[in-house]
């Protein structure tokens, strides 16, 4: 057998790069800290929603509707213009999902609020 070296090799770039930027603790008070700003949005915007029960909810991936079903694909256009990519909820599901892991900077989440704050359709 051939031991599965590059995803080995990967692994240990990624988590050699988690310990230098302050380990476990530090992502999960900045995955908390993204999650709660991006939620604290959708609940206060005229435009989105969240559906799930915030007991709920995930850090990683924020799922959101627009209250008016017509208005997603403006918002979409609109996000893709601002340079925000993949926001495009499951095929069967629709909506929309932010992807926030770990690699997703505090600037990225705050580009998305922006953005949504901007929307007005």
């Amino acid at each position: 057998n051939t031991s599965p070296t590059f995803p080995w090799y990967i692994t240990g770039l990624v988590l050699q790069w988690m310990k230098a930027e302050g380990g476990l603790s530090e992502f999960a008070r900045r995955n908390a800290e993204k999650a709660r700003l991006l939620y604290e949005c959708i609940d206060d915007s005229p435009w989105f929603e969240n559906r799930i029960d915030p007991r709920y909810r995930s850090r990683m991936n924020v799922v959101f509707q627009c209250y008016d079903p017509q208005h997603e694909a403006l918002f979409l256009q609109q996000a893709a213009e601002a340079g925000l990519v993949g926001l495009k909820g499951h095929r069967t599901v629709g909506g929309c999902r932010a992807s926030i892991y770990n690699a997703m900077p505090l600037t990225g989440v705050q580009a998305l609020i922006e953005c949504m704050q901007a929307f007005s359709p």
